[in-house]
């Protein structure tokens, strides 16, 4: 049996600021054997940098699932090629830089697969997120027992869906973007472990991990206003998966929440 740790969205300084505080404690204290992280937001909430990625390769960190926001950074996505472990959604289309799949190994030399697809719904357009499903595990082949699917969108409908598609096909089903932790974390019949959104790691006094303020301000006036990262009330959000290696399937998924001391 291994333990997985995947960590939602790293919202700013505070949210890296929760995985240098907590993370490590986290994965000594609960025997983690393999670390996701989604960073799409861990620059000042839009993208993440080179300067990022080398400050977070510190970390016990295996792989890094990302989404739309991965783009906002150009600096970072002219380099994309220099960090084969960043995944960004399968289903963009083919061409963009970086790839939707990574297989890496635990530190026993068992292959984790770390799948991603964006949805459709309330999303930049993309391809269908099903087919490429389809596609990315047919590619795979018996490249890993393991394998640990983000679907990062809106709809919790949609991801719901997915974790249905794939039960069975896969270890797990988690959702990423809406930064908001669900209590719906269960194993499906067919033994894939789902949970419709693991959560943002940053500051929970905020509007999805922004000031309030600026938030409110583009909901009362209907005009653009820039949003800041919130400060305060920072947590490390996630889910921890139990999977039999020689199986794939999930025996048990819980919620993951810390707070960091201010």
């Amino acid at each position: 049996m291994i333990r997985i740790l995947y960590i939602g969205d790293v919202v700013g300084q505070p949210g890296r600021r929760a995985l240098h505080q907590k993370l490590e404690h986290v994965v000594d204290r609960e025997r983690i054997d393999f670390t996701i992280v989604n960073i799409e937001n861990a620059a000042g909430g839009f993208g993440v940098t080179e300067s990022i990625m080398e400050e977070l390769s510190e970390l016990p960190i295996q792989a890094y699932t990302s989404g739309n926001h991965i783009w906002d950074k150009k600096e970072f996505v002219d380099n994309y090629e220099h960090y084969p472990h960043v995944i960004r959604p399968a289903n963009y289309p083919a061409g963009n830089p970086g790839t939707g799949r990574v297989v890496r190994q635990t530190a026993a030399g068992v292959n984790v697969a770390v799948l991603q697809f964006m949805g459709n719904v309330f999303m930049p357009p993309c391809d269908n997120p099903f087919y490429a499903a389809d596609r990315e595990l047919r590619e795979l082949g018996d490249g890993a027992k393991v394998i640990i699917v983000d679907i990062h969108g809106e709809a919790s409908s949609e991801k719901q869906a997915m974790g249905r598609y794939l039960d069975g096909r896969v270890s797990a089903v988690v959702g990423t973007h809406t930064h908001v932790p669900t209590a719906d974390e269960r194993l499906l019949p067919l033994g894939t472990a789902y949970q419709t959104d693991v959560g943002m790691t940053g500051a929970y006094d905020s509007v999805i991990g922004f000031r309030p303020d600026e938030a409110l301000h583009r909901f009362l006036m209907n005009t653009p206003k820039k949003l800041e990262v919130a400060k305060r009330d920072i947590r490390l959000t996630g889910a921890m998966i139990e999977v039999d290696e020689t199986t794939g399937r999930a025996s048990s998924i819980a919620r993951v929440q810390e707070k960091v001391e201010d």
